[in-house]
């Protein structure tokens, strides 16, 4: 893949921040790649996600998803919802040592009369310093045009620190 990234928005967050959103999202490729690394919370908490149209996220309960967690605390397991207002990037509370990591793969954003569907493979250290992986997907279920992403931790939990990287992958 090394040369068909092209990057389109990054946010580095050095000082706690409520919430990060990356733009950029339009017709010029197919395919986008957001790259989430060391994304730590103010508090144990989740990092979930949102699409945006016209820069500001979507909270309406338009989110769909199901997921394959892999713990080494615990069994596999599976979680999946409908109508929900976000979707996580992972499903264990991150704790405030060791951070969020993954890549999320988007696709279909910028067409406007097909849902936005997401990919996401996350791995992280959880609150009880677990290792925690899984692989899953979502997807928005609103025919609108997506024009990027917003991340938060949930909680009432600020990002500390992350980087957060948006790229368009070379058709």
């Amino acid at each position: 893949m090394a040369g068909s990234l092209i990057k389109i928005d990054e946010e580095i967050v050095t000082s706690a921040v409520a919430s990060v959103t990356l733009t950029g999202i339009d017709s010029t490729y197919d395919v986008y790649m957001l790259q989430v690394a060391n994304a730590l919370p103010s508090v144990n908490a989740g990092l979930f996600i949102r699409a945006t149209e016209s820069g500001t996220a979507n909270s309406t309960a338009n989110y769909d998803y199901a997921f394959k967690t892999i713990r080494s605390d615990t069994t596999f397991g599976n979680v999946s919802n409908t109508n929900q207002n976000q979707w996580w990037l992972s499903f264990a509370l991150v704790g405030t040592s060791q951070g969020e990591n993954g890549n999320v793969f988007i696709f279909n954003a910028n067409n406007s009369s097909e849902y936005t569907f997401f990919t996401t493979e996350p791995s992280s250290f959880t609150s009880s310093s677990a290792l925690f992986g899984g692989q899953g997907g979502a997807v928005y279920t609103q025919t609108s045009t997506v024009d990027g992403v917003y991340l938060a931790f949930n909680n009432s939990a600020n990002i500390t620190s992350a980087k957060f990287t948006l790229y368009g992958l070379k058709k």
